[in-house]
C-alpha cells in the first residue's frame, strides 16, 4: 500500500514516504507503552530500514517474478492462499529474533509481518488479483523476469494482447483501479495520526484467549463489511471513503500491526522466562 511513493530507488525512501511507513511508525510508539528494558523492541527507524525498497514492494522491482509476496486474501476463504502462512512465519521468525537480541533480524520481520498484516486488511488485495491476470500472461519458461514483463500483459494475438493490456491499464483496469485507490488512501492518511488504534485492555484479553490469527480474522470480515473498493469503482474517491480511511479503516489496521508485534513480543519474554 504505497511502501515507497514516488522514490523506490532512492536510500532515505523507506523511511519517510508511504503508508505503511505512517502505520508503522504509529504501531511502534503504541507497542512502547508495553515493553520493558530486559527485552528490546526494534525503533521506528531500525524497522524503517526494511520498508520500501528493502520491503516486500522492493522485491518486486528487484527480482520480479522470483519469491514474490503475494498478499492478497479472500475475506469469505480467508486461510486459502499463502498470506495467513506469512503472518504466521513472520511472527515465529520475529519471537525468535527478539530472543535471541538480534536487533537486525527483529528489524526485518517486525517490518515485513507488519507489511503482510496491513495489506491483508486493505480492501483493494481482498481482490483475486494473482487469478485475475493469469490468464492475460503466457508463461515465460525458464526466462528472467523482468520488470516489463510484469507490467505488459501478452495474448495468442495482437489483439488479445492489447484487450488484456486495457483490462490491466485501461480505464477502471486491475492495476488502475488499484494502484487509484491506494493512492486515494495515501492521501487521505497525510494528516492524521490514528491513536484511535491503539489496543485496549478488552483486545489484549481477546488476543491471549483467542491468539493473534482469530483478531485478525475478525478485523478483515469487519474491513470487508465496509465494502470500500465496490463502492470506489463505483463513484471512484468521495469524502465518504476519506471518512471510512481516517476512522475506521486505519485504525483498525494500526490496531492490528501493535498486536502482532505485541503477540510476538510477549512469546519472547514468555520463553526467556522459561
Amino acid at each position: 500500500m504505497y511502501s515507497f511513493g514516488p522514490l523506490p530507488r532512492q536510500r532515505r525512501s523507506g523511511r519517510h514516504l508511504g503508508t505503511h511507513q505512517k502505520i508503522d511508525r504509529v504501531a511502534r510508539r503504541h507497542i512502547a507503552h508495553f515493553t520493558v528494558p530486559r527485552l528490546r523492541f526494534p525503533s521506528s527507524t531500525d524497522i524503517l530500514h526494511f520498508e520500501g525498497s528493502r520491503g516486500p514492494d522492493g522485491v518486486k522491482l528487484k527480482s520480479p517474478g522470483k519469491d514474490e509476496p503475494w498478499h492478497f486474501i479472500d475475506p469469505d476463504q480467508p486461510h486459502e492462499g499463502e498470506l495467513l502462512e506469512a503472518i504466521h512465519n513472520h511472527s515465529i521468525n520475529l519471537t525468535a529474533a527478539l530472543r535471541a537480541g538480534d536487533t537486525t533480524r527483529a528489524s526485518f520481520e517486525a517490518a515485513w509481518l507488519a507489511h503482510a498484516v496491513t495489506d491483508g486488511l486493505t480492501p483493494a488485495h481482498h481482490e483475486p488479483y494473482k487469478d485475475q491476470i493469469m490468464h492475460m500472461k503466457r508463461p515465460v519458461g525458464n526466462q528472467p523476469q523482468k520488470v516489463r514483463n510484469k507490467m505488459v500483459m501478452t495474448g495468442e494475438s495482437k489483439r488479445e494482447a492489447l484487450k488484456n493490456n486495457w483490462q490491466y491499464w485501461g480505464a477502471k483496469g486491475i492495476m488502475t483501479t488499484h494502484t487509484l485507490f491506494e493512492g486515494g488512501i495515501a492521501s487521505a492518511t497525510k494528516p492524521f495520526r490514528f491513536n484511535s488504534g491503539l489496543p485496549s485492555e478488552h483486545d489484549f484479553e481477546h488476543l491471549q484467549e483467542d491468539g493473534f490469527e482469530t483478531i485478525y480474522i475478525r478485523l478483515l470480515k469487519e474491513i470487508a463489511a465496509l465494502d470500500m473498493y465496490e463502492q470506489f469503482k463505483r463513484t471512484g474517491w468521495t469524502n465518504e471513503l476519506a471518512r471510512l480511511t481516517n476512522h475506521e479503516l486505519l485504525p483498525r489496521i494500526v490496531m492490528a500491526v501493535t498486536l502482532a508485534w505485541y503477540d510476538a513480543y510477549q512469546k519472547a519474554l514468555s520463553e526467556e522466562k522459561s
